[in-house]
Order: structure tokens, then C-alpha cells, then sequence
């Protein structure tokens, strides 16, 4: 029933957050864009190339690509680009590299609204303008935007498609019900000022990931206004993990993160689903072994079935995917032991990230 309420909630929510339509105004708010980056010599050339065709006036706006001691070529693609971006070098100050990146990043910022995205993203054209119009249209302190994946033609990319839509219809979902508990640092702004206002992320450098969600928290404790900006024209896509391994890796580091979280309502959220995946796991073992009841596992699987599907069409169609809604039923049931190796293995160690290795 918890679970029930819990994504049904996220059905009203995702409708109650209205879809944005740019009138396209005079541009005239100023953006300093920070990025990240290790060993993304594959990504970058794709990445270099959406801030060029970026449509927004050049001299509002200002890139920087911060170098966390790359071991491949990746500085020597930005410095043969030709790029107007600012290449920087990591000062690392904390076991966070990421959060330090943006942090070294904040002191060149010129501009007052801060945008952060990743090194192996692709941003649309009108990204910064769709930026600028809202933020005209509304007195927001920060945006939170739509993150969605490159497609392939693999289930191991459509059941990653289907995971992020999942989040995302949480995410939608979560600020319609005024509980907003997550964001993506691949599309994700907030005023400068704010960022030192509350000391960026100070108080939560030990955890190297987590630099969207800590500092979501922070601005929403200091009661500040954070909104979604629900449009089309605004969603930057990233690429899938090209392997299994690679993909629980990145969910181990996700997990690992959550019990440092604030949000009483995010964790929630996290308890319920992995209990409502784990009473899936747990039922199918029993069921197979003759000690649980088949017509009830069904009951149960059914009911789970209808209500993720309703948040995942509405949140597919958003996107313009809704041709991987056809490998949903088979992602549903791996997804459910996924979630639980997942939980359980992010208790039991640490994770790697970029080649390092970090504890809980």
C-alpha cells in the first residue's frame, strides 16, 4: 500500500509541474558553465561540439572544463579544439574531485547564474535559452533539468533508459508534490551567491559523490526557491554504461551516498522501493521453493506492474522514448534483483569511480 501511495503520488505530481513554453524574450541573463572532467577523451569531441552549435549569445555566457589529472588525451582534444572554453586545472582540497573541481571553477566565475553538466553529455541548442526565458518568467534561485540517455539498440541501453525515467518521473514527480529530494549535476543551475551562502559544499566533503543532491539539500534548508524546468528544450542526454559492471559500479556509488542524505522524504522513497523490490526477489525465491503463495506473488507483481508503468509512460512520452516501453515487462523483474545486489553490495564496500577507489 506504501508503495501504491508513494508512486501514485509521483503520477499527480509529474501532471501538477506544467510544461515550460519559452516566449523566447531578449536573452540577457549571464551564465558561467562548469564541467568537470577525467579521461573523457571519448566524450569530449560530441561535448565540444553541442557548445558550439549552443544558440545562446556568446557573450553571455562562458564554459570551463576542469581538469581532474586526465590520464589520456582529454586535455590535448580541448586544446587542438580550438574551443572558447577555459581549461582549469583541479585544485584538490577534499576526497570529493568533483565537488572541488566545481569549487576551484567558482572562483573564475564571472557570471552570477552557475549551470553544471557532465564531460560526457550532450547539450541541446536552446539549452541556455530555454534557461533564460524561465528564468525571467520566474524568480527561481535554481533549476533543476531534465536528464535523459543516448539510445542504442540493446537492452543493456533501453533497461538504463527506462532506469533514468524512473528517476526522473521521481524527480518531476517529487517537486509537484512540493517534496522535491533529487536532481542530476548534468543539468542543474543555481545562483553564485547562493552557492557561497552556504558555504557550497562544505560539511559533506568526505562523500566524493553526491555534489547535486547536497547542495539541493542545502539550498532548500536555507529555504531558498528551487524549481524544475519541465521542457523539452532543455534536456541534456549523457551516454549509457557499456557494461553490467560498469552500470552496478555507478549504482553502488549512488546508493553509498544516500544514508549521508538529509531529506527525510528521499529517504523514504529509497526504503520503500527496495523493500517493494525485495518483497518481489523474496516472493519469486519462496514462491519457486513452494513457500509463499503463487496467486498472491502475482497480485502483487501485477499491482507493481500497472502503477510503474503509468510513471513511466507519462515520463517516456516527456521524453520522446516511448518505443522503450516495449522491453518494460523483462526490465521490471531485472531490475528488481538489480535493485536489491545493488543495496546490498553498496553496504558492504566502497566503489570505484574514474579509475580511483573510495570507501562509503
Amino acid at each position: 500500500m506504501g508503495y501504491l501511495i508513494l508512486i501514485g503520488g509521483f503520477i499527480i505530481g509529474f501532471n501538477k509541474v506544467e510544461t515550460f513554453k519559452p516566449k523566447k524574450p531578449a536573452p540577457k541573463t549571464r551564465f558561467s558553465i562548469i564541467i568537470p572532467f577525467r579521461n573523457e577523451a571519448e566524450n569530449l569531441p560530441r561535448l565540444l561540439k553541442s557548445i558550439e552549435n549552443l544558440n545562446y549569445h556568446k557573450l553571455l555566457f562562458e564554459v570551463f572544463l576542469v581538469d581532474d589529472a586526465s590520464e589520456d588525451n582529454s586535455v590535448e582534444i580541448i586544446v587542438s579544439s580550438g574551443t572558447d572554453a577555459i581549461l582549469i586545472p583541479n585544485k584538490h582540497k577534499s576526497n570529493a574531485p568533483k565537488k572541488d573541481a566545481i569549487t576551484t571553477a567558482m572562483s573564475f566565475a564571472k557570471n552570477e547564474w552557475i549551470v553544471t553538466t557532465d564531460a560526457d553529455c550532450e547539450l541541446p541548442k536552446y539549452w541556455l535559452d530555454t534557461f533564460d526565458a524561465f528564468i525571467q518568467n520566474h524568480s527561481a534561485d535554481a533549476l533543476v533539468a531534465p536528464v535523459s540517455y543516448q539510445s542504442e539498440n540493446s537492452f543493456l541501453n533501453q533497461f538504463q533508459l527506462l532506469d533514468a525515467f524512473s528517476l526522473q518521473g521521481a524527480t518531476i514527480g517529487g517537486f509537484g508534490l512540493n517534496k522535491p529530494f533529487l536532481c542530476n549535476g548534468a543539468n542543474f543551475a543555481y545562483k553564485k551567491t547562493l552557492f557561497n551562502e552556504v558555504n557550497g559544499f562544505k560539511g559533506n566533503e568526505n562523500m566524493a559523490s553526491g555534489d547535486d543532491i547536497f547542495m539541493l539539500e542545502k539550498l532548500l534548508e536555507y529555504n531558498k526557491n528551487v524549481a524544475y524546468l519541465k521542457s523539452k528544450h532543455a534536456v541534456v542526454k549523457t551516454t549509457t554504461k557499456k557494461s553490467w559492471r560498469s552500470l552496478v559500479a555507478q549504482h553502488v556509488r549512488w546508493a553509498a551516498k544516500t544514508s549521508a542524505y538529509n531529506n527525510t522524504f528521499g529517504k523514504l522513497t529509497g526504503i520503500i522501493v527496495l523493500l517493494m523490490n525485495a518483497l518481489i526477489v523474496t516472493g519469486i525465491i519462496l514462491a519457486v521453493l513452494n513457500s509463499f503463495n503463487w496467486f498472491l506473488l502475482i497480485a502483487i507483481v501485477i499491482t507493481k506492474l500497472i502503477i510503474d508503468y503509468i510513471l513511466l509512460a507519462k515520463t517516456a512520452s516527456f521524453f520522446n522514448k516511448k518505443q522503450t516501453l516495449k522491453y518494460f515487462v523483462f526490465s521490471f523483474f531485472v531490475y528488481s534483483f538489480f535493485n536489491v545486489f545493488v543495496a546490498v553490495k553498496s553496504i558492504f564496500g566502497g566503489y570505484t569511480w574514474k579509475g580511483r577507489q573510495f570507501k562509503k
